[in-house]
């Protein structure tokens, strides 16, 4: 039995090795952090990953169908800044606490408006994602800081701004939220209609457009799913802070870009999954979190990341190039 449970294991690592490295720097800096096994820094994690990890559940479907989205930073500045700011609006005074519905509701409906534009234009255009979104990430932002005034805005509300320290059970809300939420996008891409389409259509757009997929509509529908997400990860981080601010969610594209690649996700499209996702949002987690412990400058934590990320580019290039060779012998 135990022979089989390893065998099995094996295989699953084996499939989404970022798994593989996760075990071994969490075994790394259990040994080596002071604090680092603690229950309260495990939960540490998790919120700290949550907020990345809900726009990578968006990013993995966009980047499978092969688009990109960097506009995602952008997007958790001004939901944040819609849903902390809505709710002091005069015409809600009178809500109370109910304040807080139509503020998350308006700032989860301008994160999917604002995807499907991306996707529209993409699709009508025929202009790459990176150049319509990289034009949306500047433009948004610029959006937030004349909202704003370039300044900050606080919730007002406590359950509001309490909702991001709460708990349920022994699992920290924004954890659960996660969790919730990458099982439902890994049911939508790996058991319905859609999730095959993502697939077919980053794995070779002309021969999913000659299966009767309707490519264009399918994009957009993956766009405004990252725009929810993006939107929904500022709402969840402005709870953190009770704050927000016009400057959140900088680098953002870059995090989240980074974890989906590492947890096997091709940049040309038609590959990878949400297990691996997970996987690689949870790497970032845990490196940041223990060479924090470890009191290792930041700036480290940025090095090692890159290294990283090129040797798995480097390595993918290498076996999709040897692919080739094989399929042309």
């Amino acid at each position: 039995m135990s022979t089989a449970i390893a065998s099995s294991a094996g295989r699953w690592i084996a499939a989404n090795p970022i798994w593989g490295f996760v075990v071994i720097i969490f075994v790394f800096f259990s040994l080596s952090a002071d604090h680092f096994f603690a229950l309260a820094n495990f939960e540490n994690i998790l919120v700290q990953t949550s907020t990345i990890g809900l726009i990578a559940l968006g990013m993995t479907l966009v980047m499978i169908n092969g688009n990109i989205d960097l506009s995602v930073g952008a997007v958790v500045a001004l939901a944040a800044s819609l849903a902390v700011d809505i709710q002091s609006w005069e015409m809600f005074s009178a809500w109370g606490d109910f304040a807080i519905l139509p503020a998350v509701l308006a700032a989860l409906a301008a994160g999917a408006l604002l995807g499907a534009l991306n996707g529209v234009i993409v699709w009508k255009t025929g202009v790459d994602a990176f150049i319509v979104t990289l034009g949306a990430m500047l433009g948004v932002r610029g959006l937030v800081f004349i909202y704003t005034g370039e300044q900050s805005f606080y919730a007002m509300n406590f359950l509001y701004s309490d909702f991001g320290a709460s708990a349920i059970g022994p699992l920290p809300t924004l954890a659960a939220l996660f969790i919730l939420f990458a099982a439902a996008t890994h049911f939508l891409l790996s058991r319905t209609v859609h999730g095959r389409n993502t697939y077919a259509v980053g794995g070779n757009r002309e021969a999913a457009v000659n299966a009767g997929i309707r490519v264009g509509p399918h994009m957009v529908v993956n766009f405004v799913i990252v725009g929810f997400f993006a939107a929904l990860a500022g709402v969840a981080l402005s709870t953190q802070m009770g704050a927000s601010t016009p400057n959140l969610g900088r680098e953002y594209e870059l995090w989240t870009i980074t974890a989906v690649v590492l947890g096997g996700v091709k940049l040309a499209g038609g590959a990878g999954n949400i297990v691996g996702t997970v996987g690689g949002v949870l790497a970032i987690g845990i490196l940041r979190n223990g060479m924090n412990l470890m009191q290792v400058p930041a700036f480290f934590v940025l090095v090692i990341l890159g290294v990283i990320l090129i040797a798995v580019l480097f390595l993918d290039k290498q076996l999709n190039r040897r692919g080739t060779e094989e399929i042309r012998a």
